[in-house]
């Protein structure tokens, strides 16, 4: 029976994917996939490997928890597989896309027994793509790889692993970038160019939407236990406290915007390195550490905020730029990535060099003139799950043939 007489089945890999004892890991990529769900076009099996070292280091620190998830979970109606493969922490990192396929081949061959895929989906350049290439290749399927920033940016820079992943591109029927800058980056890298496609990110709408901001901030101070003053700029930078994303341009900044207060929302190793400064800056009282903000606080915090602040060092294209823009908060970003596919006109916000001073002065220009929340959410109306997961299958259809 040919595929375009019966649904499409899909096979598809994320090492990045919640799971029972990471419930936040990967979120967006769950959000596409509950999206592909729930057109009910296709069929869709998840596969989620989860690296682990070797014993007593798995019995330690976060693999302790990470080595109970269980063999399968369900997120909504969609089935996610846990296979288990061994990941050698610091010293073998470009090693771990062969031995994620060895590991998973038994389980995959298994179900393609019982029930045949027609298409092997990697939703990560690495080290997803070049497994997804060895297990389509044992199977005989089409396959497609999506490369989303630091994938390409952090891997691209590794000769062992660029090596890899251009093998994977050669062989992809359909590989996808999250922004046109991406792709370009990657046909600069040497992957193939004839077949890449974008495909924008999504956006929950019912979530990120614009709120009234005094009663938003108001939230966010009872339920964060912060404490700023009334009356005062809030500029909010989300995202992992880690040294690509810029949190220490952001306090440096602070301190040429004398009235304004930062609130960083994530968490990471970088925290304590961040209070030294903000301390060393003269700002450590206008600077608040929020944490890691749950699901359902990112579009209050986004909402309270006057202006989002990324200064990150690379991204693809930053769901998290959309959803801010969603909520009405322009943004302050660098020029990197989709930058200036999301930033498009004054409205949306600034595109600053980064440093302290470019950034400072951009967020001065919007305090001074701060365009109205539903003018910013404008910017964010052709994102959504459902046009990102109906783009999605197309793409796949195109890789089946």
């Amino acid at each position: 029976m040919s595929i375009s007489a019966r649904r499409l089945r899909v096979l598809s890999l994320s090492t990045l994917f919640p799971c029972p004892q990471r419930p936040a890991f990967g979120g967006f990529v769950a959000s596409q996939m509950a999206a592909v769900v729930a057109e009910d076009a296709l069929d869709l099996v998840m596969l989620n490997p989860i690296g682990l070292p070797i014993w007593p280091i798995c019995a330690l620190g976060p693999y302790r928890a990470l080595a109970q998830c269980p063999a399968t979970s369900r997120l909504g109606g969609l089935i996610v597989h846990h296979p288990r493969f061994r990941l050698i922490p610091r010293l073998d990192a470009d090693g771990n896309p062969a031995r994620l396929a060895r590991a998973v081949l038994p389980l995959v061959r298994h179900i393609h027994a019982e029930q045949p895929f027609d298409l092997v989906d990697a939703q990560f350049y690495f080290p997803d793509g070049p497994a997804a290439r060895i297990v389509a290749a044992d199977l005989g399927l089409p396959f497609t790889v999506k490369a989303r920033g630091a994938d390409i940016h952090y891997w691209g820079a590794r000769p062992r692993a660029l090596r890899q992943m251009r093998a994977a591109g050669a062989a992809a029927r359909v590989q996808m970038a999250v922004s046109a800058a991406l792709a370009r980056d990657m046909v600069a890298l040497g992957l193939p160019e004839a077949s890449l496609r974008v495909h924008y990110t999504g956006l929950d709408r019912a979530r990120f939407h614009p709120r009234p901001r005094a009663a938003a901030r108001a939230e966010v101070a009872r339920r964060l236990g912060l404490s700023l003053p009334e009356g005062v700029p809030w500029l909010v930078c989300p995202g992992a406290l880690i040294p690509r994303k810029g949190q220490m341009l952001a306090a440096e900044a602070l301190a040429l915007l004398p009235d304004a207060h930062l609130v960083l929302a994530g968490a990471g190793p970088d925290e304590a390195a961040l209070r030294a400064r903000a301390t060393q800056a003269d700002v450590a009282g206008r600077v608040h550490l929020a944490g890691q903000v749950s699901h359902d606080m990112l579009p209050l915090l986004l909402a309270a905020a006057d202006v989002a602040m990324l200064p990150s060092a690379s991204e693809g294209l930053a769901n998290v730029w959309v959803e801010a823009l969603a909520c009405g908060a322009p943004l302050v970003i660098p020029d990197i990535g989709g930058a200036r596919e999301v930033v498009t006109a004054a409205s949306a916000g600034r595109i600053a060099a980064r440093t302290p001073a470019a950034i400072a002065a951009a967020i001065a220009g919007l305090l001074r003139q701060p365009p109205l929340p539903e003018e910013v959410a404008a910017h964010a109306a052709r994102f959504s799950w459902q046009a990102n997961a109906r783009a999605l299958i197309k793409l796949w259809h195109e890789a089946a043939g």
